[in-house]
């Protein structure tokens, strides 16, 4: 009698499946059984602490060594140098100042101080006498400085003249001009701010030509007395 097959239950058609599966679950087996460890469960114990437990630190006990400073030095001995009293020692006799009524008075007369003037400048606006300028001697002393100002526009006009490298240029403005009448009438310490070199230069020309005034005076003594003026050049 022969036995039947089924072509279904063939197991010969899956057994290459079959083989990689059983690998898989051996060699599993074999890195688990590898990896397996075990522990002592001493090593996980532990005690709670109850919160009244109180620590104790032991304080080692030392024992301080006090060492005792070291002694003083020896004092050393003093030298007493005996001195023979021989010389003669002079008493200051000290004058009394209490004065006598038979001693003499002598006055003293009143002490003539000169005063002293410092030698500064004194501003023409401030000052007691202002400079006189020649053609102003007739004037009065309160109308002196108006005529000081309307001679020196008088001078200004009459020398006047525009420099022509300036025309040719264009070039226009103020000069502020400063100077100072000496002790003895003269001009000096001139110094100019304008726009322009050739400006300032005709500028400072005029000025040159100003004549000896009078000095001012402060206090009957003559002064320094320093005195501005603008000069405006102006193109027509």
């Amino acid at each position: 009698m022969e036995p039947k097959k089924s072509s279904k239950a063939d197991l010969s058609k899956n057994i290459g499946l079959y083989f990689a599966i059983g690998l898989f679950l051996v060699t599993g087996l074999t890195y688990m059984a590898m990896e397996w460890k075990s522990y002592d469960k001493s090593d996980y114990e532990f005690q709670a602490l109850a919160e009244d437990d109180e620590f104790e630190e032991e304080v080692p006990i030392t024992e301080q060594l006090n060492t005792p400073p070291p002694p003083p030095p020896p004092p050393a001995p003093e030298i007493i140098e005996v001195v023979e009293d021989e010389e003669e020692v002079e008493e200051t006799v000290i004058e009394s100042t209490e004065t006598n009524q038979e001693e003499e008075i002598v006055e003293v007369e009143d002490v003539e101080v000169e005063e002293e003037i410092e030698d500064v400048d004194v501003p023409f606006a401030v000052i007691e006498d202002a400079p006189v300028f020649p053609g102003c001697e007739g004037v009065s002393k309160s109308q002196r400085k108006k005529c000081f100002n309307e001679k020196m526009q008088k001078h200004i006009r009459k020398h006047f003249r525009y420099p022509e490298i300036a025309q040719e240029m264009g070039v226009q403005g103020r000069v502020y001009v400063q100077f100072t009448i000496q002790k003895d009438g003269s001009i000096g310490n001139v110094r100019m701010r304008g726009p322009d070199k050739n400006l300032e230069k005709e500028a400072s020309r005029i000025i040159s030509k100003l004549p000896k005034m009078t000095p001012g005076k402060q206090r009957g003594r003559a002064v320094r007395v320093p005195f501005s003026i603008p000069i405006t050049f102006k193109l027509q």
